[in-house]
Order: C-alpha cells, then structure tokens, then sequence
C-alpha cells in the first residue's frame, strides 16, 4: 500500500468535487482518455467585497497543496512580470520553460527537458539584430547575416548573463561534455558504459582504465564538435521539429515544402536560417505593439512548450520516460486575469491544441474571479464557454461543483465537435467549473488524503541514481568480482559462475554440477572391508562414470540429495556410506551389464544433518526444469521439519523422491511424489510392540517413560515422531506411563541428560522400560548415565530407541558401554541377514577395491559366508541407497529408452523391484497420499557381555512382505529375553 503524504480539509465544500476530479485526473492519468483539460474554477455570481473569488482560488491553493507533497512535478503561476498582458503571458510561458518545476528532483523521473524552447529563446535573444533600429542601414539580407552571425555566437542556445559570461560558458561546455558522455539516457552515454563493462569483465581494470580515458577523450570531441559547429545542428530534434512544424510553413520563406532531412544538411540548413529570420521578425514586431505579431509569437513558444512536454512523454524510447511517468504535469493558476496574462495564456493553450489537434500531458487548473470572462469582449458564443450567468447556473447547467467529473465527462465527449471550425468562438479545451455561492461560502468539507507517488520500476533503467549503481558495481565486479563471487558461488567467476550450488555457512549446499566438488578432500573412510576407500575417492569414481558417456549415448540423470558435508570429516559417514551405495548401482548399471540407458549421478548436498534441505531442493527443481534428464531424487534420509516442503518444491519440479532412511509416517501421507524404502515411524512401533508386550507381561504394573530430544536449531523433526509413535506403543503394551521427559543439547552439541535422567531414576518404583527418541550419537551418554545415576544403576532396564542406532559400528572404535543390567532394542532398515544375496556383496567389494590407491591391497571381507555382517554394509546405509537408485532407474527406461520424470513417476508405482538386497521393493498398488506398506525391517537386541557390545538379530522380515510379527513363547531352553518368533 502507497504510503500516505498528506491529509487536510479546505473548510470548503465547493473544494471536495475539484480536489476529486485532480485526483482522479493525476491518478488516472494512464488510464483516462489521453486528454487533459484546462481547469478553470469561477464562481457563480460576482461578490463586491471579493470574499468568493478568494475562496475559488483558495481552492485551486488547496489542491496545489494537497498533491505538492506526493512528488508531483508541478508550477505555480502567480501571472507574469511583464507591463501588459502579452508579456506577462510570454513571462509565465518561459517560467515554466526555463525555471525548475517543484519535486523535479523527487519526482518519479528526471526533471523535463526543453530543447524547443530554448531554440525559440535564442532566437528571441538574437532578434534585435533584425530590429527597427537598423532597418534604415542594413538591407533585409544583411540584417538575416547578422542575425545568423549573432546565432552562432551563441550556438544556437539561450545565451547568459554578461558578468563572467565567457568563463562561466568554457566550463558549462566542459562539464555538458562530460556530462553527456556518462549520461545513460543518451546514445553516447549508452555507448560508453558499455563498452567500459565489457572491459571490465574481460580485460581487467587497468584496460577499462585505458580504454575508458580514451573513449571518453573521443565521444568528449565529438560532443564539442557538435556544440561548437553549427551545420551540425540540424541533426538535432529541437532543430528537426523548427523545420518542418506547419505552424510556421506560412512565415517561411518558401512556405510550401519544409525542405529536412537527415542526409541533405544544406537544404536542411537553409530550412532552419529562413524560419529563423522569419520568427526574428515576427518577435520584434510583436515587442512593437503589433497585435498579430503578439497572438503568433505568444502561441510559438505555447506550441513549443507543450510539443517539449510531450517529448517528455513519449513512448517507445530508449529510457522508457513514458512508463516511468504516470502522472501529467500540472499548472496551477491561482488567480487568472486579463491584466495578468493569465487569461491570455489560458486560450493560447486552447488555441494551439486546437489547431494543432496533437495531445500533450498539460494539466491546468486555474481560477478566475468571477467578473472576468474567459473569451475577450465581442468574441463570446451564447452557447459555448463565456462568463457565469448572474444568477448562478441556468437550467441547463444543473451541475454545481459536486458534478465536476460529470462536466469532465460531457467534455471528453463533446471535445472533438468542440474543435471543429464552425465553433471557432468556443474554447474547447477549457473546462469551465462554475462553483455556486452556496458551496463557497459553506465551510464544511470533507476530509482528504493523498498517497506519495510511486515510482515504477523502469526508473530503474537510464536514471542517474542507477548509473551510479551500475557504475559502482562494474568498478567493484572490476575489482572485486572474481572474489565475490567465490564466495557466493561454490564454483564462482566474474563470467559464467556455477548457480547450482551456493556457499552457506561455509558449506557449498545445492547440486554439485560442472567443476564443483562436494567431497574434495574428504579423507573420511568406509568401515570394515571399505578401509583405505575415502569420500574424495568415491566422488571421483562417479564423476569419471559420468564422463565415459557420450554425447550420443543415452541416459537419465539420478541426484543423490544428503547430507554430503560437515564441520567434522566423521559427520560425513551417512553421506559416504549413501553415496557409495548410488556408485555402486551406477557401476553395476554403466559398466557390470552395459546397460544401453546410462546412469549419470549428480550429488546435491543438503549440509550438517540437512539444515539447508530447502536450498538444495531448490536448486535441484532449477536443475530439473533445466535439463529434462534428471528423473528423479534418491535420498533425503533423513527427516527434518522442513522435508515436507524440500519434497514439495521437487513435486513442483515433476520429480519423485525415492528415499532411502527417512522413516517419517506423513511424507507419504502428505506427498504423492514420495516413495520410501525404510520402515515407518508408526511400523517401527508396531513391531517393536511385540517385544515391549512381553516385557509388560512379566512385571504387572511396570511403568515405562518417554525420553526425547527437543526440536532446536538442528530440526531433527525425527526425534518428535519417535517420541509420539513410542508413547503408544508402550501405553498400547500395558506399561503404566510416566510424564514425558526430554533433553537438549548445549552449545558444542553435547546432550545434557543429567538432569532428566535423575528425574527418571527418581521414580519409585523405576520404570522397566525407556522409549529414547533421540538421536545415535546421544546413546553413549545415556548408558553412562544410566549405569551410574542411584536409582536406575543395578538395575533391570530395556531402552527402546528407532532405526537412527543402526548407524552406529561399535566394532569400528565407536565408544559404546551398556551396563549389564540394560538390554537396548533397536530397529534396522535394512534386513539383510533375512534375504541374503551373498552375491550383491561380494561384488560390491570388488568394485570398492578398485577404489583403493594404486598399490594398497583390499582388506578382505571379515566373514565371507556373512558378509552383511560386514562394517562396510552394517549399517544398511549403502544397501538401501543401492536399492533405492535401482527403483528409481529401472521406472526411468522402457526397454531401452530412457523416460522422462512424469513417466518414471508414473512407473513407480506399478513396476515390482525383485532380487535387491533388502528383498523385493514394490510400490505396485500402492494409493497416493496413502501409508506404504511392505518395507523390510529387522528387530535388533544390544547387550554388553564380556567386555563387548553384541548385536542379535531378534526377528524381522524383507521387504516385499506384509506378514506382521508374532511373539510365541519360544521353546524349551530357548533365550530368555524377548523374542518375535520361535528360533
């Protein structure tokens, strides 16, 4: 919304009507008819004492007042200073030519320019060459001579005050050269700067220095060549337009052609001298007295004013001055009389748009007292526009003020008859608004406002202001540019930056496209048989696949999207172990079978624990709309409170979400684009229910507790389901629930469990069993306090926590001491025990072994006959991105022929995935916005036995199966903790 500007009242009501029809006329000026009228306010009867004439032109001041303060480009006209009415009129005709307008440096564009009147001024200033006093010495070409010799003295422009004139007029030439060859709005300028950015950008500063001076030097002499030599003046549209206006073809001295042209500056020439010579005299008649010599010369310099403001608002330009002025200019007349000049200048104006029959923006509002009639005496038509009735409005003028954009509308309409010849004695382009006494002198009113003009958007383009920016920025891209955009840009350069991935918080977020790398320098190794194989190697591995295909070979695009960097190396694991599960697809598809569909694999990195999932989901639908290979996202493992809306922004794009860990319940629910591999929230609870009911069974009134991790600047919205779905169960199980507990994380990002804990082995009794929504890496801490916080130490408890600890390798260093007394159940994504395919494995570690430096041996698989078990595969990680880029490839191509994303979509969801290491992956059947079923999951118990931390497979199933969990009680002898199904 327009910020307001000002608000008042008139204490008039005659004002309400006419400060409305302003109003709308300045307003509307874009709109409306292109036609602006002559506003003239007169009282409708005359007052002795003067007290309603005040009050019309007191009303014409209040309008003035109320739209000054908008930044409207505006003149008031208090008559001119001249001894009789024409040289008052031709006064007020060059205050507005040659004296700035109000707010024309706030206006919404620059301040009007008037090359036509300036010529009409010169040649005014030069006329007493041709004057009488010389008529009897010098013969009329002699006198024409002198007059043209006086001309080019001044060079054709308004000359200045004798005191310092030849000084002050060296550095005016100096300061407009300059000022003409950096002023944007003009071909020159234009030139320049561009030519000063291309080298900038290409040649470096000290080129654009060199280069700059000289061009500068060059357009600069080119300038004053223009100025000091007048033949050349006839290139100019001030000059254009003396020469071939009809308005003066009668005064010519061969009327009947006006001989201009561009490409004949002799005859163009000789046009401009002969109607300058003709005006001359014509000026210095009309300064002897001559009548007609007046009415010419005052309607010259009108034409030329108003053929100047239409200039200024003319469309199609370079600077667009149209579009960036939406309001006429306007002239305000506070008291308009025949002594004045007022009056005379008003029907100038009717009278030159008459005859000229051409629109220009000028809008008037004046006043006159109510005696003085707007036609001179012996010149009125009864029925056009003439001084009020005595007795106020007759019948036929029924409208008093408060009918005043009626008159405008009556006048739109009638203005073209109103021009025509027959109707000479009207003045058609004033709109008399007679104001009743009654109006004038009653003193209410309403109250008014008006709203600072805006400016729009293309004053932007060619505006001093923004050439000083434009300036400003070339010099800094000159300078600075190279190391700006370094900075912003993870691969960013003065020409041709990389915007598919920018720079935040030190992390390059988005996709990893041309030269960017993600894991550059990332030394961080896979566990187990993957020792030796670093990030920065499987990086490369997968940019050197996407070089071998061609440029006529066929292929999709697959982004990886994950959490690919961090502050620390180690927090990178998930990201390594994902991205080494893609390669190997891609490896298996590319190379292993030579499939005719080539896989390209892009990386898209969300940063630390995907706090900046939006961006890059961003930039990948950018990416997508970009290059129509890209079918598809594999990843996004995990889920934050901003996934539903990363996945959102790529359903906008067209492109389905394959992803690998995240086991949020809603993204399926909320998304018809999301398809996951992993277990939901609400599965993990179901199955574990089956163990937890077991344990409510063998102490009755057992209590259990919730403790979760609070949802901070890390986002993890993963922890907030866990805590949800984990109350249920243990309430659906028959534990006795205890108020929920929860724990943040200091500064560095430690858990502060103390005082929660304490809270916990507080109780009495101790609950049995502990739901811990939190996160892998705060289980360590929770076992230490556990096993040494009084109340809970020595004592039997089972911690139930989600899929986040299948992450952990304890075998791999990671510190981990569960006191006795604990048994910790967990969940696992990945069942791989449950489906074998020992072969995946082993292939999988010959392809990593590739990876290895140049004369490092392998490390060899711990135990070849279970090679899941492998630190290199544990954790599920690489086994579910490997499955997930298979889905989302094999819906990517029919046969051979690679798909689009909306076809891939589409596939998805009828095309089963059988063989894969988590069983088989389907989403065949299955509903949009609907929960997917048929995930593979196992249920995992830790204990800590012999100075080791062992992980036992209790029970689980693959995937493709929708048989749910039961819990026999197990045979004779068998475990005798908790189990799903009888072993």
């Amino acid at each position: 919304m327009a910020r307001e500007a000002w608000s008042g009242s008139a204490g008039i009501e005659a004002a309400d009507a006419v400060f409305e029809l302003m109003r709308r006329l300045i307003d509307n000026f874009r709109d409306n008819p292109p036609v602006t009228p002559l506003v003239v306010l007169q009282a409708g009867e005359e007052d002795d004492s003067g007290t309603l004439d005040r009050r019309v032109a007191q009303v014409v001041e209040f309008v003035r007042q109320g739209h000054q303060p908008r930044g409207l480009i505006a003149k008031r006209l208090d008559g001119g200073g001249g001894a009789d009415a024409y040289s008052s009129a031709i006064d007020m005709v060059r205050q507005l030519c040659e004296h700035p307008w109000d707010n024309q440096n706030q206006s919404q564009y620059k301040g009007f320019s008037f090359p036509r009147s300036r010529l009409l001024r010169a040649i005014e200033q030069a006329a007493p060459e041709v004057g009488g006093d010389v008529s009897t010495v010098w013969s009329a070409a002699q006198r024409r001579e002198r007059l043209m010799r006086r001309l080019a003295e001044l060079r054709w422009r308004p000359g200045r005050d004798p005191d310092g004139a030849d000084e002050e007029r060296r550095v005016t030439a100096l300061s407009d050269t300059f000022g003409a060859v950096v002023n944007p709005s003009g071909f020159v300028g234009a030139m320049f700067i561009a030519c000063l950015s291309v080298l900038l950008g290409e040649g470096g500063w000290q080129t654009a220095v060199w280069g700059g001076a000289l061009a500068l030097a060059a357009f600069g002499v080119v300038h004053l060549l223009a100025r000091s030599a007048p033949p050349l003046l006839w290139l100019r549209r001030a000059s254009r337009w003396f020469a071939t206006t009809t308005f003066l073809a009668p005064s010519s001295d061969r009327p009947e052609a006006a001989e201009w042209s561009r490409w004949r500056p002799t005859k163009s020439w000789e046009t401009i001298r002969g109607r300058a010579f003709a005006v001359a005299q014509q000026v210095v008649a009309a300064q002897a007295g001559d009548m007609t010599a007046r009415q010419f010369h005052l309607e010259l310099r009108v034409l030329a004013l108003l053929e100047d403001l239409r200039e200024n608002f003319r469309p199609r330009t370079v600077d667009l001055r149209r579009r960036k002025r939406t309001v006429p200019p306007v002239v305000y007349l506070p008291c308009a009389t025949e002594d004045d000049g007022g009056l005379l200048l008003l029907r100038a104006i009717s009278n030159v748009r008459t005859r000229r029959s051409e629109v220009d923006p000028l809008l008037v509002l004046a006043a006159i007292p109510a005696a003085e009639r707007l036609r001179p005496p012996g010149s009125e038509d009864p029925g056009q526009l003439t001084a009020p009735r005595p007795n106020g409005p007759g019948p036929d003028d029924p409208e008093p003020a408060f009918a005043a954009d009626a008159r405008y509308q009556e006048w739109v309409t009638g203005l073209n008859v109103g021009q025509s010849p027959g109707r000479s004695a009207a003045l058609p382009w004033i709109l008399w608004i007679p104001l009743s006494a009654e109006e004038l002198r009653r003193r209410h009113s309403a109250q008014h406002s008006t709203t600072r003009i805006r400016r729009t958007a293309a004053w932007l383009l060619w505006s001093r202001p923004c050439l000083a920016v434009v300036l400003a920025i070339a010099l800094g891209l000159g300078f600075l540019g190279n190391r700006w955009m370094a900075q912003r840009y993870c691969q960013g350069r003065l020409v041709g930056s990389n915007t598919d991935s920018v720079l935040m918080g030190g992390e390059c977020v988005g996709v990893a496209t041309g030269d960017v790398r993600l894991a550059e320098g990332n030394g961080l190794e896979l566990y187990g048989a993957g020792k030796g194989v670093t990030f920065d190697a499987v990086e490369q591995a997968i940019r050197a696949e996407n070089a071998k295909i061609g440029p006529t070979d066929k292929y999709v695009t697959i982004v990886y999207a994950g959490p690919v960097t961090a502050t620390e190396e180690s927090d990178t694991r998930k990201g390594l172990e994902e991205i080494t599960g893609v390669y190997l697809y891609q490896h298996y598809a590319n190379v292993s079978t030579h499939q005719p569909t080539k896989i390209r694999v892009l990386l898209a990195n969300a940063g630390q624990n995907m706090l900046q999932v939006l961006p890059m989901a961003r930039h990948i639908a950018e990416l997508a709309r970009r290059d129509r290979s890209v079918v598809g996202v594999v990843g996004l493992g995990r889920d934050t409170t901003e996934s539903d809306d990363a996945v959102a922004i790529l359903k906008g794009a067209g492109l389905p979400v394959v992803s690998t860990t995240n086991s949020g319940s809603h993204l399926a629910r909320k998304l018809s684009n999301w398809f996951g591999l992993a277990a939901t929230d609400e599965e993990e609870a179901d199955a574990l229910l089956v163990v937890a009911r077991q344990l409510a069974r063998r102490e009755e009134g057992a209590r259990a507790v919730v403790l979760a991790r609070r949802v901070g600047s890390e986002k993890d919205f993963y922890t907030t389901e866990q805590a949800r779905v984990g109350k249920g169960m243990l309430d659906r199980a028959g534990f006795e629930p205890l108020p929920s507990h929860s724990y943040r994380l200091s500064p560095n990002g430690e858990p502060e469990l103390t005082d929660p804990v304490e809270d916990i082995c507080a109780s009495d009794p101790v609950p049995r069993a502990l739901y811990f929504a939190g996160r892998v890496e705060d289980v360590p801490n929770l076992m230490s306090q556990l096993g040494s916080t009084p109340g809970c130490s020595g004592r039997h408890i089972t911690v139930f926590t989600g899929d986040d600890l299948a992450k952990s390798n304890y075998d791999e260093g990671e510190s981990l001491r569960i006191p006795p007394e604990v048994t910790l159940y967990h969940f696992a994504l990945a069942p791989m025990d449950l489906v074998g395919a020992a072969g995946f494995y082993e292939d999988a570690h010959r392809v990593l072994g590739d990876l290895h430096p140049t004369g490092t041996a392998a490390t060899a698989l711990a135990d070849p006959a279970k090679p899941w078990d492998d630190a290199l595969f544990s954790s599920g990680q690489a086994v579910l991105a490997y499955s997930a880029t298979a889905v989302l490839y094999r819906a990517s191509k029919n046969g051979d022929d690679p798909q689009t994303a909306p076809e891939t979509w589409a596939d998805l969801r009828w095309r089963p995935n059988p063989n894969l290491p988590v069983g088989t992956v389907s989403f065949a059947g299955s509903q949009p916005y609907a929960d997917q079923r048929g995930h593979g999951y196992k249920i995992v118990r830790v204990t800590y036995r012999g100075h080791k931390v062992r992980s036992v497979t209790v029970c689980g199933r693959p995937a493709g199966s929708d048989e749910p969990l039961s819990a026999p009680p197990g045979r004779k002898g068998a475990d005798p903790d908790t189990v799903c199904r009888e072993e």
